[in-house]
């Protein structure tokens, strides 16, 4: 079944009719949290079981919304394929951080300290590391 046939379904077959995107988002937000709490209960069957109706809720709300929902996916997936590519250079004495290629800043570098900081920050912030020649290294 595509998405949108089964959108169309929900949607004709749903159990509380709204045109306000208030009231079906608020609908969404119960049933997420009735999910959460069945899950922090332990009760994982019932909080699968409310997390789909929460999907029900969601296309109801988007389309409350006059959202495209296979348009947004669409979207969605667009986004995250795009996600910034971090890398943090270490050349001579300094670090520098490029996102998409574009500097962004750096700092001076003096030592093994300095470089292991470095690369813990570069380890948080998810960047790719390269290290150019006469870099400071742990085996000097």
């Amino acid at each position: 079944m595509k998405i949108q046939e089964a959108i169309d379904m929900i949607w004709n077959n749903r159990k509380y009719t709204t045109d306000d995107p208030k009231a079906a988002i608020s609908h969404l937000n119960e049933e997420v949290a009735e999910s959460l709490k069945a899950l922090m209960n332990g009760d994982v069957d019932k909080a699968k079981r409310e997390l789909q109706d929460a999907m029900s809720c969601l296309f109801i709300a988007m389309k409350v919304l006059d959202i495209d929902v296979v348009e947004s996916v669409n979207k969605q997936v667009e986004q995250m394929k795009k996600r910034n590519q971090r890398i943090m250079i270490f050349k001579n004495n300094k670090v520098e951080i490029y996102v998409d290629g574009i500097l962004k800043g750096g700092w001076s570098i003096w030592g093994k300290e300095d470089i292991k900081e470095a690369e813990k920050i570069a380890k948080e912030f998810g960047c790719t590391i390269q290290y150019n020649t006469n870099t400071i290294k742990d085996d000097e």
